[in-house]
């Protein structure tokens, strides 16, 4: 018998919850997981192999769960996370509010105390209070499986959930005994993802608005990112100036003559959303992250309706919570973007509607965008240091880049408007969480979703001391990515709002490590750049460690 046990296969003799769950990852067409292996959590790992999915292991939790984003940015597959139990998955959780914040899909795994141990409080390795309750609190769900049947259901169901709502972070824990225990079931069968159906009224009623429309505008939102072609195509029908999000960047090209870019904090841009007499709105929430204490649409103050206004707001979005968030509507729509706008573009084709009959011919769509952007250097100083390099590194890399930023302000000051996206894909960010630490990370994840796309990551010294430990996973994995750190030695926006306030600066001026020194040290190579020479060195730096197979950490100085 002992030979037999010894002989067999491993999928039999070592079918336990862990099984249940990677093979159920396999039929959902996962092949990458991010996470650190340990202790409580190998009879996952132990199925990754043979299910050909690949583990990539970061030096640090969080920085899995920024690659997982920016792994699913680029591939537009959700990603996965497998943490262990206690301090693995608390490392975690900030990257996952971080996908909360920003509507991305996320799955993260971790074992959890056995079954009849929760709140026991006996001194376990890793025992934690209450792990699934708390990230409840703070994730689209977590859930505590009692059965491997039940696990391997739980990431059917997430996979559903993905596809059919808005989406957002799901943590499944399986407890130890589960995990390691029997497995008697069946992979689960893949569920149809069901988005909320159109209500033809709708339909009808917003193809009548935009049909009388004399100067429509539309603002597109993260939630929109999977419409990209649906967008062009309405905005070309209608004519309409198309302004984007942060999230939305790059939705329509920001090359074509319709694209207002992801500027939607500009004065100018707000002012003709003001005017607009048909506003569009799809898949934003219109934050102030965003907006930066201005207003979207004809209002007085956010979420008041500017009486004196005729405008009509159009707002579409896939979860109706949001349908309502700082501007009302007249016009609501809880559905996927794409699938609304291609059944309002139907209606209005079977209604025989021009759309553009009541306006005046020297209005253009094209016309009104370039008197927009006409204005846009009072609007925005295109010549700081962030915008500066954001262009320099495209120039090295060319225009199908794909860039990284952090809540850095050569990102949110630089790189947002700066970078010209002509895909959705091109700029990794996160304006609502706004956390430090996501730039290295979410690079590495990009490039692992693409290897052949050129790949950046443009980030303040501040951000970049929160994951730099990640260049040493970029070397390990041999990704040649440039990573442009721009080091003003601290915390340059946080000691400018302190002299605001009359607060004498302090704990905000960071001693300056030797970036490229430090770059070399973990496998990669590295140059430092005075500021004064960025426009002659960059680009070609940039264009070098893209032909590299190790990183390149690529270090300017400012005011040195």
């Amino acid at each position: 018998m002992a030979d037999d046990k010894n002989s067999a296969a491993p999928s039999e003799e070592f079918r336990n919850g862990g099984r249940a769950v990677i093979a159920t990852l396999a039929a959902h067409g996962v092949d990458t997981i991010f996470g650190i292996p340990g202790t409580h959590n190998l009879e996952f790992y132990r199925h990754l192999s043979e299910f050909g999915i690949r583990a990539i292991t970061p030096r640090h939790e969080q920085g899995a769960g920024y690659g997982a984003d920016g792994y699913f940015l680029v591939s537009g597959k959700p990603g996965v996370v497998i943490t262990t139990s206690g301090p693995g998955l608390t490392n975690v959780i900030t990257a996952a509010a971080t996908a909360y914040a920003e509507s991305r899909p996320m799955l993260i795994l971790s074992p959890g105390v056995p079954t009849g141990m929760e709140r026991a409080d006996v001194g376990m390795l890793h025992e934690t209070k209450d792990s699934s309750g708390a990230l409840n609190r703070l994730l689209v769900s977590s859930q505590r499986t009692r059965t491997a049947e039940g696990a391997a259901q739980a990431v059917a169901e997430a996979f559903a959930m993905f596809s059919s709502s808005r989406p957002g972070p799901v943590h499944i824990e399986v407890p130890l005994d589960v995990l390691e225990g029997a497995w008697n079931g069946s992979v689960p069968t893949p569920i149809p993802g069901r988005r909320p159906g159109l209500d033809s009224r709708v339909v009808s009623r917003a193809a009548e608005a935009v049909a009388g429309a004399a100067r429509p505008l539309i603002v597109a939102g993260g939630g929109a990112r999977r419409a990209s072609a649906e967008v062009r195509a309405f905005a070309e029908r209608l004519d309409a100036p198309v302004a984007t999000t942060a999230n939305g960047k790059g939705i329509i090209s920001e090359t074509h003559s319709l694209s207002l870019g992801s500027n939607v904090r500009f004065p100018s841009v707000q002012a003709e959303s003001a005017a607009a007499d048909v506003l569009i709105v799809l898949g934003s929430e219109l934050a102030d992250s965003d907006l930066w204490g201005g207003l979207i649409g004809a209002q007085t103050s956010a979420g008041i309706r500017d009486e004196n206004s005729s405008q009509i707001v159009i707002r579409c979005d896939i979860d109706p919570d949001q349908l309502g968030k700082n501007l009302g509507g007249d016009i609501l729509a809880c559905a996927d973007a794409g699938e609304f706008l291609t059944a309002l573009r139907a209606e209005l084709d079977h209604n025989g509607a021009t759309t553009t009959s009541t306006r005046d011919a020297a209005s253009t769509g094209s016309d009104r965008v370039a008197a927009i952007r006409g204005s846009w250097n009072s609007d925005f100083d295109f010549e700081s240091i962030g915008a500066r390099v954001t262009r320099l590194v495209e120039q090295g890399a060319g225009p199908a880049v794909v860039v990284a930023g952090d809540s850095s302000q050569v990102t949110y000051d630089g790189s947002v408007h700066a970078l010209t996206a002509s895909t959705p894909d091109q700029l990794l960010y996160m304006p609502g969480f706004a956390t430090l630490g996501y730039g290295i990370p979410a690079a590495i994840g990009a490039k692992l979703a693409d290897s052949a796309r050129p790949v950046a990551c443009i980030l303040g010294d501040g951000a970049a001391m929160f994951s730099i430990q990640e260049l040493m996973t970029a070397s390990e994995l041999g990704l040649g990515i440039p990573f442009v750190i721009v080091d003003n030695g601290g915390y340059a926006e946080i000691e400018a709002q302190m002299v605001d306030r009359t607060i004498e600066p302090f704990a905000v001026k960071l001693a300056r490590p030797d970036f490229a020194a430090l770059g070399h040290s973990m496998g990669g190579t590295g140059v430092t750049i005075a500021e004064s020479d960025i426009d002659e060195m960059l680009p070609a730096a940039v264009a070098e460690a893209l032909e590299r197979t190790v990183p390149t950490t690529i270090h300017i100085t400012v005011g040195c």
